[in-house]
């Protein structure tokens, strides 16, 4: 198999959740190149995520798609005992299952704050705490939040959103605080404007923003986000703990005066 010069995973066993997705198949991919067995989540996305899996598996990396309502607690635990069964042992988790609706404050309801609490950071929360007695059991691992830089920027009509991957950045470094004494490490990824098909047709002054406010000049791709994770998951990064690793070509760094 050709790593593409990536960290050897070879022996990991990693859970993504949120996989039939852009970042997360993106992140699934990168990392069964590297050589570790991904379990492969999605949830009404379950077809695109079994397609990845008999993807990854032709490609002769070793790979099943599960199902699961990340809001539904008991379906989290069973999501990572399912996982660690398939394997005989899990090392690691990217946790990138989430939604970004877009709503005015003033116009959003409860109803819509709690779907995008319960979903970016309840599953998350959930997930973790189930991963954490698993991962420990073999010698640690690695468990990685997929953030965003709107975890720290404010966002119009992303309230919601914000302030979700604002507490996964936190639930992350006391996550890294208290489990660190079993060998886990617990980091967020954070990425700026990833993109996707039709986003600059859909959004062609946003697009214009960014790239000028880009110290890079473009906007990222989702091999950017998976890189990161896989390096997160490796060796390379065995002292990294309760960091938020900023993905986003620069932009933070521009002034916003």
């Amino acid at each position: 198999m050709d790593r593409a010069g990536l960290p050897d995973l070879t022996g990991q066993s990693v859970l993504v959740t949120g996989a039939s997705g852009g970042i997360g198949s993106a992140i699934a991919r990168r990392l069964a190149q590297a050589g570790a067995a991904v379990v492969v989540h999605g949830r009404s996305g379950k077809g695109r995520a079994e397609q990845l899996a008999a993807e990854l598996t032709a490609r002769d990396h070793q790979a099943l798609a599960l199902s699961a309502d990340l809001t539904d607690e008991a379906a989290c635990r069973r999501l990572v005992a399912d996982s660690a069964e398939w394997s005989g042992r899990l090392t690691g988790l990217v946790n990138c299952a989430g939604i970004q609706p877009v709503r005015e404050l003033a116009a959003m309801t409860t109803a819509e704050w709690r779907q995008v609490l319960d979903t970016n950071l309840a599953g998350a929360f959930t997930c973790t705490q189930a991963a954490a007695p698993v991962l420990a059991n073999h010698g640690g691992g690695s468990i990685t939040h997929i953030a965003s830089i709107e975890g720290r920027h404010p966002a119009l009509d992303h309230a919601h959103y914000c302030a979700s991957k604002a507490a996964l950045i936190m639930h992350a470094r006391t996550a890294a605080l208290e489990y660190g004494r079993l060998g886990i490490r617990v980091n967020t990824v954070s990425p700026g404007l990833i993109d996707r098909p039709g986003l600059p047709e859909e959004w062609p002054e946003g697009v214009r923003r960014w790239q000028k406010a880009a110290p890079l000049g473009r906007l990222g791709k989702t091999q950017d986000v998976a890189d990161a994770c896989v390096f997160l998951a490796s060796p390379l990064a065995s002292w990294i703990s309760g960091h938020d690793l900023v993905v986003d070509g620069g932009v933070s760094s521009a002034p916003t005066w």
